[in-house]
């Protein structure tokens, strides 16, 4: 089993791993920036403590925090919601279950917020955890610190999307629309603003992570969002950026499917699209310019999932690894 696959089989951190060696010159974690009237967009640091964005939503009477983040970053927004609001925060929104998006729930509900999710969340910590969680937490310390056996799940789920909150000042929607990135991704819509939070289904950069998903599946779940009526788009990773996001990340799953399933078809093994050079994994598999923003040095991993997912005829979250 390759480095890859191992960290993966630990979580998000072989994403976050990979995440070091990228520099992007529109990338300002610790910042937080109004996307519209009550709507604030804050960058996590995924370089330096792998943490995820947040978004904090505005309600007549309390805030809305989308994604839990790690320990560490959910100090850090909790923070930075005091800064823009005297309002508690009454909801902390889990997109999915991973560590940077999740393992910060105790520090919430321990303010008094109640942690919301999909179904799918709750489910997918079943699956995994404690095993992951206490892997984390031999190398990240709020992990650690926190002396928990295993992450606290959401307090609350859902089943039906949308999952509606209105005050009558804002609507937010919480949606599902299938195995992408995890079998539990969770959207958050803002109509009236035409706002749309995505978690890890939509990144703006090279941050996928292919292990846990549905990489066939992925590009449908993408449509199912640009239905929706948005100008901006507020990702998991990377800058908030417009509606191109969606059709950029929908795009580079499409050829990475396409590019590897033509190589299966040729003949192709995986030792002949993924080959390890200097310690790294390194892939032959070259996708269009016009998806450049998403490929990184997790090129490799994902080939490898999207490989297996089509040679073996399951989503690579069904396979071993």
């Amino acid at each position: 089993m390759s480095f890859i696959r191992l960290a993966a089989a630990a979580g998000f951190a072989a994403l976050l791993t990979l995440a070091l060696i990228v520099t992007r010159s529109e990338a300002q974690p610790n910042t937080l920036k109004q996307i519209a009237p009550g709507v604030w967009f804050r960058e996590g640091d995924i370089q330096n403590q792998g943490h995820c964005n947040n978004t904090i939503i505005e309600m007549k009477d309390y805030l809305i925090v989308v994604d839990a983040n790690f320990p560490s970053g959910a100090r850090a927004a909790l923070a930075d919601a005091k800064k823009v609001s005297s309002k508690p925060v009454k909801y902390v929104f889990d997109t999915h279950h991973h560590g940077d998006h999740a393992y910060g729930n105790a520090v919430w509900t321990q303010m008094g917020a109640i942690t919301i999710a999909y179904s799918g969340v709750a489910d997918e910590m079943k699956r995994y955890e404690p095993a992951r969680w206490r892997d984390t937490a031999k190398s990240r310390p709020d992990v650690a610190e926190m002396k928990r056996d295993a992450p606290e799940p959401p307090q609350e789920t859902f089943k039906d999307s949308p999952h509606v909150i209105t005050d009558g000042t804002r609507r937010v929607e919480f949606r599902f629309y299938g195995w992408a990135h995890t079998r539990g991704d969770g959207f958050v819509y803002l109509p009236k603003e035409k706002i749309l939070c995505t978690g890890d289904a939509v990144a703006n950069g090279p941050y996928n992570f292919t292990a846990d998903g549905n990489i066939g599946n992925w590009p449908k779940v993408i449509d199912s969002a640009l239905k929706l009526d948005v100008d901006r788009v507020l990702p998991g990773h990377g800058a908030p950026g417009s509606r191109d996001v969606l059709t950029g990340q929908r795009a580079f799953f499409v050829e990475l499917h396409k590019a590897v399933a033509a190589a299966v078809k040729s003949g192709k093994k995986l030792t002949d699209l993924v080959k390890k050079e200097q310690d790294k994994q390194v892939t032959s598999i070259q996708l269009p310019e016009g998806v450049k923003t998403w490929v990184g040095g997790s090129l490799a991993a994902q080939v490898t999932d999207t490989y297996n997912e089509i040679t073996q005829k399951k989503p690579a979250g069904d396979l071993p690894h």
